[in-house]
Protein backbone atom coordinates (compact mmCIF):
# COMPACT_ATOMS: atom_id res chain seq x y z
CA UNK A 1 0.00 0.00 0.00
CA UNK A 2 1.65 3.27 -0.62
CA UNK A 3 0.96 6.17 1.22
CA UNK A 4 1.60 9.88 0.42
CA UNK A 5 2.68 12.11 2.93
CA UNK A 6 3.27 15.80 3.14
CA UNK A 7 5.65 17.07 5.07
CA UNK A 8 7.40 13.80 5.68
CA UNK A 9 11.21 15.56 6.40
CA UNK A 10 8.94 17.80 9.22
CA UNK A 11 8.41 17.24 12.91
CA UNK A 12 4.93 15.14 12.39
CA UNK A 13 5.51 13.95 8.70
CA UNK A 14 8.57 12.32 9.85
CA UNK A 15 7.35 10.81 12.50
CA UNK A 16 4.18 9.08 10.78
CA UNK A 17 6.42 8.32 7.23
CA UNK A 18 9.12 6.44 9.96
CA UNK A 19 6.16 4.75 11.57
CA UNK A 20 4.67 4.00 8.33
CA UNK A 21 7.99 2.52 6.89
CA UNK A 22 8.11 0.17 10.20
CA UNK A 23 4.59 -1.11 9.11
CA UNK A 24 5.66 -2.11 5.78
CA UNK A 25 3.73 0.52 3.98
CA UNK A 26 5.31 2.23 0.91
CA UNK A 27 5.97 6.03 1.65
CA UNK A 28 5.80 8.36 -0.77
CA UNK A 29 7.17 11.93 0.17
CA UNK A 30 6.03 15.09 -1.35
CA UNK A 31 8.97 16.94 -2.99
CA UNK A 32 9.03 20.56 -3.81
CA UNK A 33 12.27 20.34 -5.04
CA UNK A 34 15.38 18.08 -6.41
CA UNK A 35 16.67 18.63 -3.31
CA UNK A 36 14.09 17.49 -1.08
CA UNK A 37 13.07 14.79 -3.55
CA UNK A 38 16.92 13.69 -3.01
CA UNK A 39 16.62 13.49 0.88
CA UNK A 40 14.04 11.88 1.01
CA UNK A 41 15.02 9.07 -1.00
CA UNK A 42 17.86 8.92 0.77
CA UNK A 43 15.59 8.35 3.66
CA UNK A 44 14.69 5.10 1.94
CA UNK A 45 11.29 6.82 0.72
CA UNK A 46 10.10 7.73 -2.71
CA UNK A 47 9.56 11.13 -3.95
CA UNK A 48 6.35 13.07 -5.64
CA UNK A 49 7.55 15.99 -7.20
CA UNK A 50 4.29 18.68 -5.92
CA UNK A 51 4.40 21.79 -4.31
CA UNK A 52 1.55 22.64 -1.52
CA UNK A 53 0.33 26.08 -3.08
CA UNK A 54 0.26 24.24 -6.60
CA UNK A 55 -3.21 22.43 -7.17
CA UNK A 56 -2.38 20.79 -9.97
CA UNK A 57 0.44 19.08 -8.82
CA UNK A 58 -1.07 18.13 -5.95
CA UNK A 59 -3.71 16.36 -7.44
CA UNK A 60 -1.42 15.09 -9.93
CA UNK A 61 0.87 13.11 -6.63
CA UNK A 62 -1.85 12.25 -5.11
CA UNK A 63 -3.47 9.86 -7.95
CA UNK A 64 -1.89 6.57 -8.37
CA UNK A 65 -1.53 6.69 -4.34
CA UNK A 66 -3.80 4.36 -1.86
CA UNK A 67 -4.24 6.49 0.81
CA UNK A 68 -2.72 10.60 1.89
CA UNK A 69 -1.64 12.20 5.59
CA UNK A 70 -1.50 15.41 4.91
CA UNK A 71 1.27 16.83 7.84
CA UNK A 72 3.00 19.57 5.36
CA UNK A 73 1.15 22.23 7.23
CA UNK A 74 3.73 24.83 8.77
CA UNK A 75 1.27 26.36 11.46
CA UNK A 76 2.05 29.15 11.20
CA UNK A 77 0.41 32.51 9.40
CA UNK A 78 0.93 30.87 6.24
CA UNK A 79 -1.13 27.71 7.16
CA UNK A 80 -4.25 29.19 5.21
CA UNK A 81 -2.38 29.58 2.06
CA UNK A 82 -1.29 26.24 1.91
CA UNK A 83 -3.88 24.09 3.85
CA UNK A 84 -6.76 25.10 2.08
CA UNK A 85 -4.79 24.65 -1.62
CA UNK A 86 -3.83 21.52 -0.66
CA UNK A 87 -6.28 20.07 1.27
CA UNK A 88 -9.06 20.50 -1.61
CA UNK A 89 -7.14 19.35 -4.12
CA UNK A 90 -6.85 15.84 -2.22
CA UNK A 91 -10.25 16.21 -1.86
CA UNK A 92 -10.72 16.30 -5.63
CA UNK A 93 -8.27 13.70 -6.53
CA UNK A 94 -9.67 11.37 -4.31
CA UNK A 95 -13.52 12.10 -5.01
CA UNK A 96 -15.63 8.44 -5.56
CA UNK A 97 -12.33 6.16 -4.72
CA UNK A 98 -13.02 5.64 -1.07
CA UNK A 99 -9.57 6.35 -0.26
CA UNK A 100 -8.48 7.27 2.88
CA UNK A 101 -7.58 11.01 3.58
CA UNK A 102 -5.42 11.83 6.93
CA UNK A 103 -5.95 15.55 7.93
CA UNK A 104 -3.83 17.41 10.76
CA UNK A 105 -5.51 19.85 12.07
CA UNK A 106 -4.93 20.72 15.75
CA UNK A 107 -6.13 21.44 19.17
CA UNK A 108 -5.94 25.44 18.77
CA UNK A 109 -9.37 24.50 17.14
CA UNK A 110 -11.15 24.22 20.79
CA UNK A 111 -9.22 27.93 22.27
CA UNK A 112 -9.06 28.32 26.08
CA UNK A 113 -10.95 25.52 27.28
CA UNK A 114 -10.80 26.25 31.33
CA UNK A 115 -10.99 22.95 33.59
CA UNK A 116 -13.26 20.95 31.50
CA UNK A 117 -11.29 18.58 29.25
CA UNK A 118 -12.29 19.17 25.29
CA UNK A 119 -13.05 16.30 23.42
CA UNK A 120 -14.07 15.69 19.54
CA UNK A 121 -17.14 16.94 20.26
CA UNK A 122 -17.01 20.30 22.20
CA UNK A 123 -17.79 23.35 20.79
CA UNK A 124 -15.10 25.31 18.80
CA UNK A 125 -13.67 28.55 19.74
CA UNK A 126 -10.73 28.70 17.50
CA UNK A 127 -7.80 31.23 17.87
CA UNK A 128 -7.48 33.16 15.36
CA UNK A 129 -3.79 31.46 13.46
CA UNK A 130 -5.78 28.64 12.80
CA UNK A 131 -9.48 29.73 12.24
CA UNK A 132 -9.74 28.69 8.90
CA UNK A 133 -9.33 24.99 9.34
CA UNK A 134 -12.90 25.14 11.23
CA UNK A 135 -14.57 25.15 7.71
CA UNK A 136 -11.49 23.33 6.03
CA UNK A 137 -12.71 20.53 8.75
CA UNK A 138 -16.29 21.03 7.69
CA UNK A 139 -15.27 20.22 3.60
CA UNK A 140 -13.45 17.30 4.92
CA UNK A 141 -16.13 15.49 6.62
CA UNK A 142 -18.74 16.67 3.50
CA UNK A 143 -16.67 15.08 1.17
CA UNK A 144 -17.81 11.62 2.94
CA UNK A 145 -20.42 11.46 1.11
CA UNK A 146 -18.92 12.00 -2.40
CA UNK A 147 -16.28 8.81 -1.36
CA UNK A 148 -13.73 10.41 0.26
CA UNK A 149 -12.28 8.45 3.73
CA UNK A 150 -11.91 11.54 5.52
CA UNK A 151 -10.56 11.46 8.90
CA UNK A 152 -9.27 14.68 11.05
CA UNK A 153 -6.24 14.24 13.60
CA UNK A 154 -6.10 17.14 16.29
CA UNK A 155 -2.85 17.04 17.89
CA UNK A 156 -2.44 18.58 21.27
CA UNK A 157 1.01 20.07 21.90
CA UNK A 158 3.87 18.11 20.01
CA UNK A 159 7.18 17.59 22.15
CA UNK A 160 10.27 14.86 21.39
CA UNK A 161 12.64 14.82 18.33
CA UNK A 162 13.34 18.73 18.79
CA UNK A 163 10.07 20.19 18.69
CA UNK A 164 10.80 23.79 18.02
CA UNK A 165 8.60 25.07 21.02
CA UNK A 166 9.86 23.43 23.83
CA UNK A 167 13.64 23.48 21.84
CA UNK A 168 13.11 27.45 22.09
CA UNK A 169 12.69 27.45 25.75
CA UNK A 170 15.57 25.31 26.13
CA UNK A 171 17.75 27.33 23.91
CA UNK A 172 17.07 30.48 25.67
CA UNK A 173 18.19 28.65 29.01
CA UNK A 174 21.30 27.88 27.27
CA UNK A 175 22.14 31.24 25.71
CA UNK A 176 20.63 33.25 28.68
CA UNK A 177 20.87 31.86 32.13
CA UNK A 178 16.68 30.85 32.19
CA UNK A 179 13.93 29.37 30.39
CA UNK A 180 11.67 32.08 28.70
CA UNK A 181 8.40 31.57 28.26
CA UNK A 182 5.37 33.54 26.75
CA UNK A 183 3.33 35.16 29.55
CA UNK A 184 3.19 34.27 33.11
CA UNK A 185 3.39 30.80 32.65
CA UNK A 186 0.53 29.90 34.55
CA UNK A 187 -1.38 28.13 31.35
CA UNK A 188 -1.87 24.58 30.77
CA UNK A 189 -0.83 22.52 27.79
CA UNK A 190 -2.02 18.90 27.16
CA UNK A 191 1.11 17.25 25.06
CA UNK A 192 1.70 14.22 22.97
CA UNK A 193 5.01 12.74 22.45
CA UNK A 194 4.97 13.00 18.46
CA UNK A 195 6.24 8.88 18.38
CA UNK A 196 2.78 8.46 20.14
CA UNK A 197 1.14 10.59 18.06
CA UNK A 198 3.16 8.64 14.59
CA UNK A 199 1.22 5.44 16.53
CA UNK A 200 -2.48 7.02 16.91
CA UNK A 201 -2.20 7.92 12.59
CA UNK A 202 -1.13 4.17 12.07
CA UNK A 203 -4.44 3.05 13.84
CA UNK A 204 -6.59 5.76 12.41
CA UNK A 205 -5.21 5.03 8.59
CA UNK A 206 -5.65 1.37 9.31
CA UNK A 207 -9.21 1.63 11.72
CA UNK A 208 -10.82 4.70 11.86
CA UNK A 209 -14.38 4.91 9.49
CA UNK A 210 -15.15 8.07 7.26
CA UNK A 211 -15.49 11.70 8.80
CA UNK A 212 -14.23 10.54 11.95
CA UNK A 213 -12.02 13.21 14.25
CA UNK A 214 -9.77 12.54 17.16
CA UNK A 215 -7.93 14.27 19.35
CA UNK A 216 -4.15 13.37 19.90
CA UNK A 217 -3.78 13.81 23.99
CA UNK A 218 -2.28 12.26 26.18
CA UNK A 219 -1.78 12.95 29.83
CA UNK A 220 -2.88 15.34 32.20
CA UNK A 221 -2.29 19.10 31.31
CA UNK A 222 0.78 20.66 32.79
CA UNK A 223 1.31 24.41 33.42
CA UNK A 224 3.67 25.92 30.70
CA UNK A 225 5.73 26.84 33.56
CA UNK A 226 6.72 23.83 34.71
CA UNK A 227 7.62 22.67 31.08
CA UNK A 228 9.91 25.87 31.15
CA UNK A 229 11.96 24.70 34.27
CA UNK A 230 12.29 21.25 32.99
CA UNK A 231 13.43 22.76 29.81
CA UNK A 232 16.03 24.69 31.81
CA UNK A 233 17.00 22.18 34.45
CA UNK A 234 17.85 19.85 30.52
CA UNK A 235 19.71 22.81 29.64
CA UNK A 236 22.31 23.16 32.84
CA UNK A 237 20.44 26.52 34.30
CA UNK A 238 19.08 25.03 37.31
CA UNK A 239 15.25 25.83 36.98
CA UNK A 240 15.33 29.10 35.87
CA UNK A 241 12.66 30.93 34.15
CA UNK A 242 11.69 34.32 32.98
CA UNK A 243 8.59 35.71 31.29
CA UNK A 244 8.39 36.71 28.17
CA UNK A 245 5.13 39.54 28.29
CA UNK A 246 2.54 38.30 25.78
CA UNK A 247 2.42 41.85 23.96
CA UNK A 248 6.17 41.48 23.23
CA UNK A 249 5.98 37.88 22.10
CA UNK A 250 3.22 38.48 19.90
CA UNK A 251 6.24 41.16 18.05
CA UNK A 252 8.06 38.31 17.26
CA UNK A 253 5.77 35.36 16.92
CA UNK A 254 2.61 36.88 15.54
CA UNK A 255 -0.48 34.41 16.83
CA UNK A 256 1.92 31.82 17.49
CA UNK A 257 2.80 33.18 20.80
CA UNK A 258 -1.21 33.45 21.93
CA UNK A 259 -1.31 29.53 21.02
CA UNK A 260 1.35 29.40 23.28
CA UNK A 261 -0.18 31.44 26.34
CA UNK A 262 -3.40 29.59 25.64
CA UNK A 263 -4.29 27.22 28.44
CA UNK A 264 -5.94 24.05 27.29
CA UNK A 265 -6.90 20.53 29.18
CA UNK A 266 -7.78 18.43 26.05
CA UNK A 267 -9.09 14.34 26.07
CA UNK A 268 -7.41 11.53 24.06
CA UNK A 269 -9.57 9.35 25.59
CA UNK A 270 -11.77 8.47 22.39
CA UNK A 271 -8.83 7.28 20.41
CA UNK A 272 -7.79 4.86 23.13
CA UNK A 273 -10.82 3.42 23.33
CA UNK A 274 -12.26 3.62 19.41
CA UNK A 275 -8.74 2.72 18.00
CA UNK A 276 -6.71 0.91 20.59
CA UNK A 277 -4.22 3.70 20.89
CA UNK A 278 -1.71 3.20 23.82
CA UNK A 279 0.67 5.71 24.40
CA UNK A 280 4.06 4.81 26.15
CA UNK A 281 6.34 7.25 25.92
CA UNK A 282 7.82 9.64 28.76
CA UNK A 283 5.86 12.80 29.57
CA UNK A 284 7.25 16.02 28.52
CA UNK A 285 8.43 16.77 31.84
CA UNK A 286 10.76 13.83 32.01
Amino acid sequence: MRILVTGATGLIGGAVARRLAAARYEVVGLARSAASAAKLTGMGYQAARGDLKDPVSIANAARGIDAVVHCGSPNDQNSAAYDEVATRAIIEALRGTSKRFLYTSGCFLYGNTGDEPATEDSQLNPLALVRFRQALEEEILAAAADGVHGIIIRPAWVYGNHAWTTMMMYASAQENGAARHVGNGQNRWTCVHVDDLADLYLLALEKAPAASIFNGAHGAAIPLIAIARAASEAAGAEGRVAEWPLEEARQALGGFADAIACDQVVSGERAERRLGWQPTRQSILD
